[in-house]
């Protein structure tokens, strides 16, 4: 019974052990699956919920001198991208040009990043990359090149999606960017100026950064991550490997790195995502309504019993919200249940609703607390770039 029981006990130590080493340098292995997959969609890799903590790796092993995992996991994903743009000089001939062509006639060409993330041939991508573009061309890490298709894009949240057609395409798996705190470690990865794929790391520097006038929609991951011209569209990703975000824009007076860059997270991206390849566009509610930042001062003139909540300036006439019974003056303090604070957030969670849907708006009128219901409408449409077909 005993030599039973040592051997049991030997097997199951092996086990653990195994599943250790595999859950450290193959996570993709137990992550094929998991999560929320999209089947209707896309199909992608989505990895298996962690503890808060272990995005630090402090809860994995995983931090210790080298980050070279990570990147060996996530790099053969991470693409570039070569996006070329029909241009004239000024000065030339218009006749000579009309019958002879125009021999100034130039092509502009942007490098940028992307990242595949289907193996299907789906990649995300900053719109601003592509945009405009007439041709778009992208390079593995592995050598391979292929002419990718622009799906869409969407300029409020610069997000665009874009196809290739190739085989055995590396494909990075999706991380939960909720789980980000400050001070986590994560990596750059893109094609900065042109030099080719290069990997930097940094820490998130603060979450949910918005009204910095780059997006319509601004929900952003901040990091200290050295990210560059060229890096726009590629990924940030924490210790694993994993996507928490796609690389947009960097703070910069001389147009290097200074430390502040700001990645969409993949939450974000992969929503946009989703309405892209199932509807070939974006889709938000829309209220009609001018909001402005309720302030205490404003709070304390209007004798109002709250101090938290977006101050509502104007409404349009035979608007959704006016025809909901809301007025100039009122507060919303919640949009179907979701506290709101800032206009951006009462624009965000506006545009989270499905247009032709009624939901219950929270608001204070003086003294007196409303529940007001709308029927949500359709946010208008910003041009977006021309799919190619």
């Amino acid at each position: 019974m005993r030599k039973t029981w040592l051997i049991f006990s030997q097997a199951v130590t092996v086990g653990v052990a195994m599943l250790f080493v595999i859950a450290t340098l193959k996570p993709d292995w137990l992550g094929r699956g998991a999560g929320s997959p999209m089947p209707t969609v896309v199909s992608i890799l989505t990895a298996p919920e962690a503890p808060a903590s272990a995005a630090s790796g402090a809860a994995t092993g995983l931090m210790v001198s080298s980050y070279a995992p990570a990147a060996r996991r996530a790099t053969p994903a991470v693409v570039s991208v070569t996006a070329s743009r029909a241009s004239r000089r000024r000065g030339g001939d218009p006749w000579h040009d009309f019958f002879f062509g125009d021999p100034q006639a130039d092509r502009q060409r942007g490098i940028g990043s992307a990242v595949i993330v289907s193996p299907d041939g789906y990649l995300l991508t900053n719109n601003h990359v592509v945009q405009g573009a007439t041709d778009i061309e992208v390079q593995l890490s592995d050598g391979r090149q292929a002419v990718a298709r622009l799906v869409g894009g969407d300029p409020e949240t610069d997000v665009a999606v874009l196809k290739i057609d190739l085989e055995k395409l590396p494909v990075i798996t999706f991380g939960d960017a909720d789980a980000l705190q400050v001070g986590d470690v994560v990596l750059a990865i893109g094609n900065p100026f042109g030099v080719g794929q290069t990997v930097t790391s940094g820490i998130v520097s603060a979450l949910g950064r918005d009204q910095l006038g780059i997006n319509t929609f601004e929900n952003f991951i901040q990091t200290d991550a050295a990210i560059n011209p060229g890096n726009s569209g590629g990924a940030l990703v924490d210790v694993r490997g994993h996507l928490m975000g796609i690389n947009t824009a960097i703070f910069s007076n001389s147009g290097g790195s200074l430390g502040i860059g700001f990645a969409i997270p993949v939450t974000t991206a992969r929503q946009v995502m989703e309405g892209l390849i199932k509807d070939g566009m974006i889709t938000r509610g829309w209220i009609g309504v001018e909001p402005r930042e309720l302030t205490t001062d404003v709070a304390r003139t209007f004798n109002l019993p709250v101090s938290e909540g977006v101050l509502i300036t104007g409404v349009l006439q035979n608007g959704p919200a006016g025809a909901g019974g809301m007025r100039p003056g009122d507060v919303v303090t919640q949009v179907a249940g979701q506290p709101v604070r800032t206009p951006a957030q009462l624009r965000n969670a506006v545009s989270a609703l499905k247009p032709r849907q009624e939901a219950v708006l929270q608001v204070q009128r003086g003294e007196r607390s409303l529940a007001l219901t709308l029927t949500i409408g359709e946010r208008p449409r910003t041009a977006q770039a021309p799919a190619q077909r």
